[in-house]
């Protein structure tokens, strides 16, 4: 005969009751044994049976109250981890199979009267036919910027050297910038990023805010067009780099 699943809820397998041993008690028969004893022995069983009986009505309720249990309990939604899992914004922005209007001048954009913003995150990543940077921001208002091609990376406000890998360097200022303290947000403190993923891009260098701008430096790999523009929901100014001299 082959092997056989478990029994569901209503089913019963029957079988020969196991021999409990030397000493146990089978709650399946009767504790009272049907041998000739002496009146005393046998009435000494008989007060003794209640006891036994009741012992094994409680180890019966509580394995009844232990299947119960299990029987009642909701089973984990296999795709609770990928509904609640957390989608990346959306960072398309321009279209990305139209043409690439870009060039190597400098792109510059004025900030709203009211912007205080502070940078809280920066992320790259590889597109078909250009790079993209993304740096979102919190705070009020909108920010500006000012984007172009540089001889070399240097820290704003101390003037030090900045090392960037890449044979060209775009530096990223960002206009309307706020300290975390006036603008409530926590500034980016990551180190330099690099991403498998980019063509031209070789590294993004974060430098600091000082004096109502917010400075970064975008390593390449020779000067290739770029454009700048800006997301909403949340606040982003998009650097994309493309992969050919255009």
């Amino acid at each position: 005969m082959g092997a056989r699943s478990s029994p569901g809820a209503e089913e019963t397998i029957h079988g020969p009751v196991a021999d409990p041993g030397e000493g146990a008690v089978d709650c399946e028969t009767s504790p009272v044994s049907t041998r000739p004893r002496t009146a005393a022995a046998v009435l000494s069983v008989l007060l003794a049976a209640p006891l036994l009986l009741a012992g094994c009505g409680e180890k019966e309720g509580t394995s009844e109250a232990g299947s119960s249990s299990a029987a009642t309990q909701e089973p984990v939604s296999e795709g609770a981890s990928e509904s609640d899992a957390e989608e990346a914004p959306d960072e398309s922005g321009a279209d990305d199979g139209a043409p690439f209007l870009a060039d190597t001048e400098s792109d510059t954009e004025t900030a709203s009267a009211d912007a205080s913003v502070t940078v809280s995150d920066i992320r790259i990543g590889g597109h078909d036919g250009f790079d993209r940077v993304v740096f979102e921001v919190g705070g009020t208002g909108t920010p500006g910027w000012d984007v172009r091609y540089v001889d070399s990376a240097s820290s704003q406000g101390s003037g030090d050297a900045i090392d960037v890998a890449g044979d060209a360097v775009l530096q990223v200022t960002l206009t309307g910038a706020g300290y975390p303290y006036d603008t409530g947000v926590e500034e980016y403190a990551g180190g330099p990023l690099t991403s498998a993923g980019t063509t031209v891009v070789t590294e993004v260098a974060w430098d600091a805010t000082y004096e109502g701008t917010s400075v970064a430096f975008i390593g390449a790999t020779t000067r290739y067009p770029f454009r700048v523009y800006a997301l909403a929901d949340p606040a982003r100014v998009v650097v994309e780099v493309a992969h050919a001299a255009g």
